[in-house]
């Protein structure tokens, strides 16, 4: 017979099936014993008359007959089991997988993340990555976007910073990326509309609840805007692409996106927050993200018209106040969970940003290529997936948005 998994055994009422998974877990009482099996959809309850079942996170095949049963999880079991045992554990997992929540401490569960994620409510944050990561693909695949893949391998800093792990490439050093960031703008002359997603690296030496050395960047970047308001309204449909993605396959209570996301320009929240510093700390993240909910009823704020003393070089400025971006970022329950703008687009504006930033031209030829031969006015923004995971399942960690996190001290599991 073929397997059936959990979530499809009510269409099986009354007949015979064969299912798979681990044991979750086991009780046995005076006469008769269940079993608790785990597969990748939900649990099955097996009712056998047959003590000394297998241990815990045993590999099993068991075939039975589908009964209805109250109960039982989904609304049915199986009786009349047959059990196979696949394979069985070498120890005992660190803590009992079995209970509602995790009674372990994060650095416990980080240690023994093969085993830990097997844990139904610890899963979960991976289950809404996936969901999101699919929703971001088929909501930019509507809007004519063109997925793409760039080096992860990279002549120079992407952000002209000192933050970059630099690693051997056959005798000459390169970097890993921090962003696709000049890949992503050159591939505008030639699809117009892109995504990626993929790693980027950053060398920051945070130890924070909010900053890994490794996550997951979700990059768009879109040609032909008037500046950077149309890069928003994108974001905006996507966010929304993304919540109704997860809403489809992930049952929990989840944000909604307003028609248009509040926004603030940069010396407005400096207003608002009693701040003259050219960025803004997570304590006035949070605060306007306060404001935002109290006067808005919104999760989401835009925050528009960085300075450019604290853009990258590439960031196009705001025509009628120079001193000042057509950039953004977007807070999120407190915390900066994407930036982006518009861009420079004329091969001469990028010499004299370079120039006026004093860096040197040679090693961004390759980059600039792109701009000497005809690019239109674009912008785009990146979305890191472990902290939007976070923050939409209520994590306390970025870390437990990953399932291997790299950060400051962790290199294993």
């Amino acid at each position: 017979m073929s397997r059936v998994l959990s979530a499809e055994l009510p269409e099986f009422v009354g007949r015979r099936v064969t299912v798979a998974g681990w044991v979750h877990r086991r009780r046995t009482l005076k006469s008769v014993s269940f079993l608790i099996v785990r597969d990748r959809a939900g649990l099955i309850q097996i009712v056998s008359p047959v003590p000394g079942l297998p241990v815990e996170e045993s590999v099993v095949e068991v075939s039975g007959l589908v009964t209805a049963s109250a109960q039982a999880p989904g609304g049915v079991e199986l009786t009349e089991p047959r059990i196979t045992v696949l394979s069985e554990p070498a120890k005992a997992p660190p803590f009992a997988l079995y209970r509602p929540e995790a009674p372990a401490t994060l650095p416990l569960l980080l240690d023994h993340a093969p085993v830990a994620l097997r844990h139904p409510r610890l899963r979960r944050a991976l289950e809404i990555s996936a969901a999101s990561v699919a929703g971001f693909r088929a909501t930019l695949d509507g809007l004519g976007f063109t997925e793409i893949h760039t080096p992860k391998l990279v002549a120079s800093a992407t952000e002209s910073g000192a933050n970059v792990f630099p690693v051997d490439y056959f005798g000459r050093t390169a970097y890993l990326a921090q962003s696709p960031q000049f890949f992503k703008q050159m591939m505008v002359g030639v699809f117009e509309r892109v995504y990626e997603v993929g790693p980027v690296f950053r060398a920051e030496p945070h130890d924070t609840a909010r900053h890994l050395a490794q996550y997951t960047s979700l990059d768009v970047e879109l040609g032909f805007v008037r500046d950077h308001r149309d890069v928003m309204a994108v974001l905006r449909e996507l966010l929304a692409g993304m919540i109704e993605s997860v809403r489809r396959s992930v049952p929990m209570e989840l944000p909604q996106v307003p028609a248009e996301i509040p926004a603030l320009h940069f010396t407005q929240a400096q207003e608002l927050t009693g701040s003259d510093e050219p960025d803004l700390s997570p304590e006035q993240e949070r605060r306007l993200s306060e404001w935002a909910r109290r006067e808005h009823g919104s999760d989401f704020l835009f925050v528009t018209g960085y300075p450019m003393v604290k853009r990258p070089f590439y960031t196009h400025p705001d025509p009628a106040r120079p001193a000042y971006s057509n950039g953004f970022d977007l807070l999120f329950r407190g915390v900066e969970l994407v930036t982006g703008g518009q861009r420079l687009h004329r091969y001469e504006d990028y010499l004299a940003a370079l120039a006026e930033r004093g860096e040197p031209v040679e090693p961004y030829e390759g980059y600039l290529q792109a701009f000497a031969y005809g690019m239109p006015p674009h912008g785009g923004f990146a979305i890191g997936l472990e902290r939007w995971t976070a923050k939409l399942a209520g994590l306390a960690n970025v870390r437990q948005a990953a399932a291997f996190p790299r950060d400051l001290h962790r290199l294993t599991p």
